[in-house]
């Protein structure tokens, strides 16, 4: 596609016909196919419809999906981090989104990977929570820090834990994520398995030194957490 024709198609497919009467104006005045248009236009998050959440065009298409625009955005100059109202940046948009293509486009072009939004979670916080393996890879190849915390002092091996991602935790583990990091509630990524009786997780963990012996806030171990016969089968993977 020429610039021209990635332009007309982003803007109709995300609906901001405005901005599309907008670009088409200001690309009249500078008589360019695309090149001077974009870095004005799409990197302004003010520009109406963006004022209400601050995103740019940027971020529309790592949300939609849309990668052949989004390498047509970063192309032109697109910048790589800017923040929605939320700190979002398009990274954490498309990690969120499992936009795996994007994700690669992205990181190509220097996106911080440790970017945190306003929950002080990074781009790997939502892979991990969302079973996105392939694109916490990457993140993680990249120089991603697997023991970021978020404002609850989670982890994305918190994350992965609570919702039993077994192939996540593997990745982590196998990355340096540290064990026995405990949330802002006390607890560590091994009572959250426990509470949420994610068994396989459970295991994997203490087979790789999460402790069966921390107490959280409430003064309760992961034992103490587990139910049916989980408790049991971890002391006896630590206790023999």
């Amino acid at each position: 596609m020429t610039n021209k024709e990635n332009i007309v198609k982003f803007y109709k497919i995300s609906g901001r016909a405005s901005v599309f009467q907008k670009t088409l104006s200001v690309k009249s005045r500078t008589q360019a196919e695309g090149s001077c248009v974009c870095p004005v236009i799409l990197n302004y998050s003010e520009l109406p419809p963006f004022n209400s959440d601050h995103r740019t065009a940027l971020h529309w298409a790592c949300s939609a999906g849309h990668a052949n625009i989004v390498q047509f955005l970063l192309d032109v100059g697109a910048e790589v981090d800017l923040k929605d109202d939320a700190s979002w940046t398009p990274l954490h948009i498309a990690a969120s989104a499992g936009r795996e293509e994007i994700v690669r486009s992205l990181i190509s072009k220097g996106a911080q990977l440790n970017s945190v939004n306003q929950n002080g979670c990074t781009p790997l916080h939502y892979a991990a929570s969302k079973n996105q393996y392939e694109i916490a890879l990457l993140l993680l190849e990249n120089g991603a820090d697997p023991n970021a915390t978020d404002k609850l002092e989670s982890t994305p091996l918190h994350r992965a834990s609570a919702k039993g991602n077994y192939r996540l935790i593997q990745l982590l583990l196998k990355q340096s994520a540290s064990t026995n990091i405990q949330d802002s509630e006390g607890n560590t990524a091994l009572h959250l398995a426990c509470d949420e009786e994610r068994v396989e997780a459970a295991k994997l963990l203490v087979e790789h030194g999460a402790s069966i012996y921390i107490e959280n806030k409430e003064e309760k171990t992961p034992l103490q957490i587990a139910k049916g016969g989980l408790g049991a089968l971890l002391r006896r993977i630590v206790e023999g």
